[in-house]
């Protein structure tokens, strides 16, 4: 199916089962831990052996020698490999990093050696006793040191490296009121639950791995450049995974290393990476020092905008794409992004959710707030005086659609914006200082060519196939639920099987367009399956009606399962998407509203209430929504005020490499929720006129907590996270 001219009535529409608050139909295998997750997946005549990486003990140099005969004479151990067995290993597309060191050590923790052995607590034991001598080289390990000379990034990314509209500097220069400031954002890890883990097994020159990865197409394409095999020789088995936030996008150590060692020992090898691993040798959110620069008329209009940011990552990596919030989200004439990239020996910076606008908003929009403030505007009514209707880059490109202000009025008028003291330090309840602050949200609104298998048996069971993933999003259920509205019957009467690369082709779980693009594929399979069915009835399909397990043309009404009774209905179909995103800017939009109580003596900071409201299309299921949304949430506060991956500057290495020194958020922590969707559909984007919602979410909640902290005292912290040791000396008097 070509979907290439805006999406008009069809069978969605009906809204009978897509659009409901459905429970997630995989919900009681994961609340009786039956969902097979990758480190789950058991066969007993398979003679699994277990793998255990040995990470490098230095962030920069070579290996010089290796003692292994301590560690090959342990008790159970199979099969050591290394550099010097492992046979020549390239790389992916999209991730930079080598998943052994081969002689070269390129970051802390890189796999130097991985032990496998009859059970996990001998590889264990035997990867403690291999020896490393290595010649050290020096690093670099401090990205503020590179500030001044950090080039431009070079061009590749999912964001231009620099972009202009009009003269910025003279426009700045000339602006009545203007805000420069420097913002900073620390190295993030993703610190999903599930663990990196696989289980790789050979049958010959075929591969086969159960394992964690939320894009199989990628994966195959990555592993397959990896190992130097063709992609049409593996299989990847994902149907569960526990959290990824895009560090399981592709191809990671576990996978690489365990096909390796599975090659190597002849026989299948199980293999999770230890947490701190995870933290060292997997990709993270990679810090960011961002310079905003806001020019505006004395009533509040911007005429100059600049958006400066600078990250840090391995030789040929790419940069963070802090300034692609900045290009859409505001009118102004004269405009500048700017991305830098410097060149650092930690472990690999990459995608995490919301990459780009997630760190990019922590800068931006406080500096919205500031200039609000310079102004004395109302940040709600600063925002909505600057709305666009057309990209701001390119003036001719109309939003496909827009609904921010809405978001923005809704947003106050549900919160309560109108209480809110605009004075910092004059709200008091008891000990805390009270302050309200907001934010916008932004993400773009991605999709992709997406296929699917759906089959129908006698008994009116509907089959849906696509390799699409489950990262704990719903994706399931809206499969299943596309099906069920398309084929009219209950949700009962549709199975959803996901996550093996032998099925149907999407672009998976990542960048916000899972749920649009594999729903319209779904779609498009299901178009062909009533086509199909109608024909075995004597229909025409343009008349048939399809409801209640029925379908109906004229006066003559057939049980759906009656067109499969001489044998199962197969088919299977891609939907492509025509140049709609060449003719409309396609976003989607939002605002989040805290309130925030701050100690007066202590300055511990704790969030009262928050307030998401999201404009992002048709809204399949707006319990799943929600849990997204929400999740982000959660993630925001993290950002926000206690997630940080802590550099040791001198030996190059994450220190707080797991879940006891690394902080995020639990549930006293966090207080009830409130999400609101906007009623939009968007014609443009697919037969379902849906869009992606899971990282709008996110984009944005930092920066309105670290407003609402100004609100409450008065103390504005530009690095984040938003620690007490940064309040403290300019908190105001507790008297």
């Amino acid at each position: 199916m070509k979907f290439d001219t805006p999406a008009g009535q069809n069978p969605i529409d009906q809204m009978k089962v897509v659009g409901q608050p459905l429970d997630r139909v995989e919900g009681p295998l994961k609340t009786t831990g039956t969902a097979p997750y990758a480190y789950d997946w058991h066969d007993p005549d398979a003679a699994l052996a277990y793998g255990v990486v040995v990470g490098a003990g230095i962030a920069k140099g070579r290996i010089a020698s290796m003692d292994l005969a301590a560690a090959k004479a342990a008790p159970g151990v199979v099969a050591i490999v290394t550099h010097e067995n492992a046979g020549p290993l390239g790389r992916g597309e999209f991730y930079v990093q080598r998943f052994l060191a081969a002689p070269e050590v390129e970051h802390y923790h890189q796999a130097v050696a991985v032990v496998v052995a009859e059970s996990f607590e001998q590889a264990r034991a035997a990867a403690a006793l291999v020896r490393v001598d290595y010649v050290r080289a020096d690093g670099r390990f401090d990205l503020a040191a590179q500030d001044g000379t950090a080039p431009v990034a070079p061009p590749g990314g999912v964001a231009p490296p620099e972009t202009r509209v009009g003269d910025f500097e003279k426009a700045f220069a000339a602006a009545p009121v203007t805000v420069e400031a420097t913002y900073t954002t620390p190295d993030q890890a993703h610190a999903m639950m599930e663990p990196h883990a696989t289980i790789a097994s050979w049958d010959g020159d075929r591969l086969t791995c159960h394992t964690a990865i939320q894009q199989m197409n990628w994966g195959l394409r990555d592993l397959a450049a990896t190992l130097g095999i063709p992609k049409d020789r593996i299989r990847l088995v994902s149907p569960y995974i526990g959290g990824g936030f895009g560090g399981k996008g592709t191809v990671q150590t576990d996978l690489a290393l365990a096909a390796v060692a599975a090659r190597l020992a002849k026989r299948p090898v199980k293999l999770a990476l230890q947490r701190p691993m995870m933290f060292n040798a997997t990709i993270h959110r990679p810090a960011t020092l961002q310079r905003i620069w806001i020019g505006a008329t004395r009533d509040g209009r911007i005429t100059a905008i600049g958006h400066d940011s600078l990250s840090g990552n391995l030789p040929g990596g790419r940069t963070e794409p802090a300034t692609l919030c900045t290009r859409p989200l505001y009118a102004g004439a004269d405009r500048m992004t700017r991305l830098r990239l410097a060149v650092l020996d930690l472990a690999e910076g990459n995608a995490m959710r919301a990459p780009g606008e997630a760190p990019g908003m922590m800068a931006l929009e406080v500096a919205m707030d500031e200039m609000a403030e310079k102004l004395g505007l109302n940040p709600v009514a600063f925002r909505v005086l600057n709305d666009t209707q057309v990209d701001p880059e390119r003036p001719n490109i109309p939003f496909s659609t827009r609904p921010f202000v809405e978001c923005l009025h809704t947003g106050a008028e549900r919160f309560g914006w109108d209480r809110r003291v605009a004075k910092p330090a004059s709200v008091r309840d008891g000990r805390w200082w009270v302050g309200m602050g907001m934010a916008s949200a932004v993400r773009a609104a991605k999709i992709a060519k997406s296929g699917a298998r759906v089959r129908l048996d006698g008994r009116g069971i509907v089959t849906v196939e696509t390799d699409m993933t489950d990262i704990g999003t719903g994706s399931y259920t809206i499969v299943a639920q596309t099906a069920a509205e398309m084929m009219g019957v209950g949700l009962d009467r549709v199975i959803a099987r996901l996550g093996d690369s032998d099925f149907p082709e999407t672009p998976g779980s990542g960048g916000q367009q899972g749920a649009a693009s594999v729903t319209a594929g779904v779609y498009a399979a299901c178009e062909k399956l009533r086509e199909a069915v109608a024909q075995r009835l004597g229909f025409n399909s343009a008349e048939a009606a399809f409801a209640d397990g029925m379908v109906r043309s004229g006066n003559r009404a057939v049980p759906l399962g009656q067109a499969a009774a001489q044998g199962d209905i197969v088919v299977e179909d891609t939907i492509a998407f025509g140049d709609f995103q060449k003719r409309f800017a396609q976003q989607t939009f939002g605002a989040h509203f805290v309130e925030v109580g701050v100690d007066a003596d202590t300055g511990e900071i704790r969030v009262r209430r928050m307030l998401a409201v999201c404009g992002a299309g048709r809204i399949l299921n707006p319990k799943a929504a929600r849990s997204q949304v929400i999740g982000g949430m959660t993630m925001g506060v993290g950002a926000a005020l206690m997630e940080e991956m802590a550099v040791d500057r001198r030996r190059g290495f994450f220190v707080n490499h797991d879940l006891a020194g690394y902080e995020v958020p639990v549930h006293a922590d966090i207080p009830h929720l409130d999400v609101h969707f906007i009623d939009e559909v968007d014609p443009t984007m697919s037969p379902l006129k849906a869009k992606g919602v899971g990282e709008l979410g996110l984009t944005g909640v930092a920066p309105a907590i670290a407003n609402a902290v100004y609100n409450a005292t008065g103390v504005r912290v530009r690095d984040y996270p938003i620690t007490l040791d940064k309040l403290l000396d300019g908190m105001p008097n507790a008297a």
